[in-house]
């Protein structure tokens, strides 16, 4: 295109000065720009522009200040335009004398609805040889948007995701060249839109500026042809710029800098050409969801919406119904709006485990996809969580069975109808029909009333999901303990996940007695806490080290084989106290009250003992068994054994993690599920507060025998 066709639309800074903050640069500038100094540096720009097109001019109007940054009229491709929605109420005075400039001027132009947010060439540019259009959403621009652009314009939209306040306007840091190259400046940009980038535009056609250069807006430039006019640039950057061939004009525009813009945002090219790779493509999807249960004060909504806009989306509020009662639910129904395929997968599988779901009418069935290989699930299979799972199938819910983490949901047809359940990856098999994608998925979530949630006295609440600091463990214990007597008395079942710590730091003696006194129903671990509490049992020492006095015994280093060996001879655990060879410890006492107990073996592992499972899978398998109707989990300093617990654990399930090491409590509490908590303590600490807390309280079973004997 010859330069005497090349047309700009600018606006004179007749008006100009900054008069709001709506963007970072504004801060601490308002009223502080010489209007003087402006206009001085508007007219460099506007002769340096002239010298390289045509500049038609928009009158400046009184009252809207930005009027002078006509990269945001609107976005031109030949003699179409898509007029500006601006985001911010001080800018939507400039919308009506835009749009009466473009209709004088013999343009068409289209309108976006009234409250969806786009704000012209400022987020939308053109690759310079015409193939598609790079798009920007984050801050100013809504996603919802692209997909009018790739239709009114007929053209392939790109999406790329804002992630720096300072670049608000993609114009900011990104500038499309001429010859298919790109200046522009990647940490401004999300991890998917960097891909992105990088497969359109080859790496040796790739030019990124650090960040001085950034904030310098250097990327705010005018590309034409082999010409490229900019606030400033550094020597590296001119450099780097004129071996690919370019020449760079520098103009000052200091004074636009405190209002957040440039050189770009100054000029709108209003004579654009294209010739599509792609006609009226754009990538991004769109579906709805619905929420229900206390969605404003459980903060469910404000989740919900910060999972869609931290994942790349942009969402809409279609409708909310809000509860009239303090005990009523609230629902409401979302539009989700992605970039991709791929990034709305990831999206709506965490909106999933929140409990959203999509409206019933638009999905009747899962897709299914068939094993094709014993082990290997077909690639978009659905992964599960903790939460109780519901599956579509034949327009009905199925509950899932056998619930816990990171499986698969194959879906069968049994004499008894349809079952749905979870399975391991190594447990699928050829011929299985595996749940994909995320459509017609819901997690069960328990809706409770405000009462129950506020509700601090005699409802067992494990203080939130957390992590409990040490000043805070002996309220926690006691409630744990009040928790545990009513498994016991209702013939429940709580697990104990323990490590050797427990043997180390005097623990063996007081879950020895948890164990006694029937509060444990299955006991896991590793073969170290085994052999460490059978060493302590025959020879009073634990890794050598004599647990009365706490002092190395001399040739202790050797005691812990003698004891496996000890085992050995005897054939097993249940052997050794049959015999009469362990009479005392965890472990006895498991055997003697016939406590089932699993030990999982380690590359590590000494010996091992008879009982240690050195099959890591059947380990798995034998874990998984024991946990079956747990009531509770209680997690012993064991940081590997505790998370493969957790992992396989459905919601539902309270859980305790112990531990003086904070990242594995959080590890533990960060699986999301309300019902568990992080204690940070000595384990033996904690043990022996737990008994003694036990010793205090009076069951109410207890407490009814006591009432019946004296009536």
């Amino acid at each position: 295109m010859s330069t005497a066709s090349i047309r700009f639309l600018m606006c004179p800074p007749t008006y100009y000065d900054v008069d709001y903050v709506i963007n970072p640069w504004m801060e601490g500038n308002v009223h502080k720009s010489s209007r003087d100094r402006a206009v001085e540096q508007w007219q460099k720009l506007f002769h340096v522009m002239k010298e390289h097109a045509v500049v038609d001019l928009v009158e400046p109007q009184l009252g809207v200040p930005d009027m002078v940054f006509t990269a945001n009229a609107g976005l031109v491709l030949e003699n179409t335009v898509v007029l500006s929605r601006f985001y911010h109420k001080e800018r939507q005075g400039e919308e009506p004398f835009f749009q009466q400039w473009f209709e004088q001027n013999g343009f068409t132009v289209h309108t976006l609805p009234k409250d969806l947010p786009f704000e012209g060439a400022g987020d939308a540019l053109l690759d310079r040889e015409g193939r598609w259009l790079w798009a920007g959403y984050g801050f100013r621009s809504e996603l919802d948007s692209h997909p009018y652009l790739a239709k009114w314009l007929d053209i392939e939209v790109l999406s790329l995701r804002l992630m720096d306040e300072r670049f608000y306007h993609l114009d900011t840091c990104f500038c499309p060249l001429a010859n298919g190259y790109l200046l522009y400046y990647p940490p401004a940009f999300d991890s998917y839109s960097n891909r992105l980038i990088e497969m359109r535009v080859p790496e040796h056609k790739r030019i990124a500026v650090d960040e001085p250069d950034a904030v310098n807006f250097a990327c705010n430039a005018v590309n034409i042809d082999r010409v490229i006019i900019m606030n400033k640039a550094s020597d590296d950057l001119k450099q780097r710029l004129e071996q690919v061939g370019f020449r760079i004009v520098e103009t000052p525009l200091t004074e636009f800098l405190k209002a957040g813009g440039a050189a770009k945002c100054l000029t709108l090219r209003v004579t654009e050409s294209v010739q599509p790779l792609h006609h009226a493509a754009a990538t991004i999807e769109s579906r709805t969801i619905q929420l229900q249960g206390h969605l404003l004060d459980s903060g469910l909504i404000s989740r919900a919406l910060d999972l869609v806009s931290e994942g790349g989306g942009s969402f809409q509020v279609l409708n909310f119904h809000l509860g009239e009662q303090k005990q009523s639910t609230s629902s409401a129904e979302i539009r989700v709006t992605a970039p991709s395929h791929d990034v709305m997968e990831k999206i709506m599988s965490q909106l999933i485990d929140l409990g959203a779901v999509a409206p019933p009418q638009e999905v009747c069935d899962n897709p299914l996809e068939i094993v094709t290989q014993d082990g290997v699930a077909p690639d978009d299979f659905y992964v599960t969580t903790i939460y109780p799972t519901e599956v579509r199938v034949n327009c009905e819910w199925v509950r899932v069975q056998n619930q816990r983490m990171d499986g698969a949901i194959v879906v069968s047809q049994t004499p008894e109808g349809v079952v749905a359940e979870c399975k391991l990856l190594r447990d699928l098999r050829k011929g299985d029909r595996v749940v994909v994608g995320v459509e017609g998925i819901r997690t069960v979530r328990k809706t409770e009333s405000r009462e129950v949630r506020t509700a601090n006295d005699k409802e067992f609440s494990f203080m939130g999901s957390g992590v409990s600091s040490e000043r805070r463990v002996e309220l926690v214990v006691e409630q744990i303990a009040w928790e545990l007597r009513q498994i016991r008395d209702r013939g429940g079942k709580m697990v104990v996940v323990a490590g050797p710590v427990v043997i180390h730091t005097g623990g063996a003696e007081h879950l020895s007695r948890l164990i006694r006194e029937g509060y444990v129903q299955a006991l896991l671990g590793g073969n170290a806490i085994a052999v460490h509490d059978i060493e302590q049992a025959l020879m009073g020492t634990s890794l050598g080290v004599d647990m009365q006095r706490g002092v190395s015994v001399r040739g202790g280093h050797r005691h812990h084989l003698k004891a496996i060996n000890t085992i050995r001879r005897c054939g097993s655990i249940a052997k050794a106290v049959e015999q009469g060879v362990l009479t005392s410890g965890i472990f006895y006492e498991c055997v003697k009250h016939n406590v089932p107990f699993s030990l999982a073996g380690s590359i590590r592992d000494d010996g091992p003992l008879p009982d240690t499972q050195m099959d890591l899978l059947a380990a798995q398998a034998d874990y998984a068994r024991l946990i079956q109707g747990a009531d509770m989990i209680l997690m012993l300093s064991s940081m590997l054994h505790s998370i493969g617990v957790g992992n396989m654990t459905p919601a539902g399930v309270k859980m305790v993690c112990v531990d003086i090491n904070p990242a594995v409590v959080t590890k533990l509490s960060d699986r999301g599920s309300v019902e568990s908590v992080g204690i940070v303590t000595d384990v033996g600490l904690f043990l022996s507060l737990l008994v003694q807390q036990l010793g205090k309280l009076t069951s109410p079973y207890q407490l009814a025998q006591i009432v019946q004997t004296v009536q």
